[in-house]
């Protein structure tokens, strides 16, 4: 079974036009700070990692219908009920009934500028000496994927080079599985626009994207 990610729009006919809204207007109504401050501190506990939250986010069904902190606040609900952290009366009547179990970690208000600043990095030693070097050709992962994957669609079974190379780093796909953080090499790859869009891609355009090292075969 192949997963299919709601939110792998790009290439896609039919979406319209993109929107660009003024620097500095994060929120359009007074609930949505609220939801991304539930969302950062419930994702500060530990319960899930980032990539869990991407792969609830993405797979909602109505996520082309939704806004944006809509999907947070669903994604969230989602994680939590999964998770068994609410009921789903729990949701419905919008108070707990009954006493949770203590967090691996909180989230203090007092630290939440400091830890936003910190991050959470992503680069970890390597195991192994890196497959391509700068200038490389490769060929991206052609087939559909059964899981979370951070390779978008239009990117498929594509010949690009090697950009950079970024070291070691999470491998979103297996940690949004709950299999580990299964580091690898992590590369950017350049792509001429006509062998992404064909007809449609201008010459002498570009477009890059980072890739980790199993997505990739030498060209």
């Amino acid at each position: 079974m192949s997963y299919h990610s709601h939110a792998d729009m790009g290439g896609e006919p039919g979406h319209g036009h993109v929107l660009p809204e003024p620097e500095g207007q994060p929120f359009h109504t007074a609930w949505e700070p609220r939801a991304l401050a539930l969302t950062l501190a419930a994702g500060a506990t530990g319960i899930w990692n980032i990539d869990m939250s991407r792969a609830a986010r993405e797979t909602l069904p109505h996520y082309r219908q939704s806004d944006y902190y809509r999907i947070w606040l669903d994604a969230l609900e989602r994680l939590l009920a999964e998770r068994g952290w609410v009921q789903s009366g729990e949701l419905a009547a919008g108070h707990s009934r009954r006493a949770a179990p203590p967090p691996p970690s909180v989230l203090r208000a007092e630290a939440v500028a400091a830890t936003l600043a910190r991050g959470t990095p992503t680069q970890r030693a390597c195991q192994q000496p890196a497959r391509f070097q700068v200038g490389d050709p490769v060929r991206t992962h052609a087939g559909p994927f059964a899981h979370h994957t951070r390779l978008p669609i239009y990117a498929r079974g594509r010949v690009g080079v090697i950009e950079r190379v970024h070291g070691c780093h999470v491998f979103a796909d297996s940690h949004a599985q709950g299999l580990g953080e299964q580091p690898q090499w992590l590369y950017s790859v350049l792509f001429e626009a006509a062998e992404l869009w064909g007809s449609d891609g201008v010459t002498g355009q570009t477009v890059s994207i980072d890739a980790w090292e199993s997505y990739l075969d030498p060209r």
